[in-house]
Formats: structure tokens, sequence, C-alpha cells
């Protein structure tokens, strides 16, 4: 679950410096920045739900 929350804080981390540069930084700068932040949210859902689901006891039995 933390290394969720570490994902959404970069996604966050790279939105923000992507508004912040605005115009400053050059198009392929601005496109990574933005596409981190579709990455790191998506690693972040995928990551918390794995943290998150219930899984049965999977030892085999003698």
């Amino acid at each position: 679950m933390v290394i969720a929350m570490v994902s959404y804080l970069a996604a966050v981390t790279c939105g923000v410096t992507a508004f912040y540069l605005g115009g400053e930084a050059s198009r392929p700068v601005l496109a990574s920045l933005m596409a981190s932040v579709v990455f790191f949210i998506g690693s972040g859902i995928v990551l918390h739900v794995i943290a998150a689901i219930n899984m049965p006891d999977l030892k085999v039995r003698r």
C-alpha cells in the first residue's frame, strides 16, 4: 500500500512540475512528464488493488 501511495505522490509531483514549467520547457519534456503522470497513476491503481485484495490460502495440503 505504501508503494502505491508513493506512486500517486510521484504522479502529483510530475503533474505539478509540468504545470510549473509550462511554456518554458520544450514539448518533449512536457510530453514525458504527462506520460509519467499517466504511468504513475496506472501503477498506483494496480498496486493499490493488489494490496487491498484478500487472497485465499493457496497452500497445498497433504
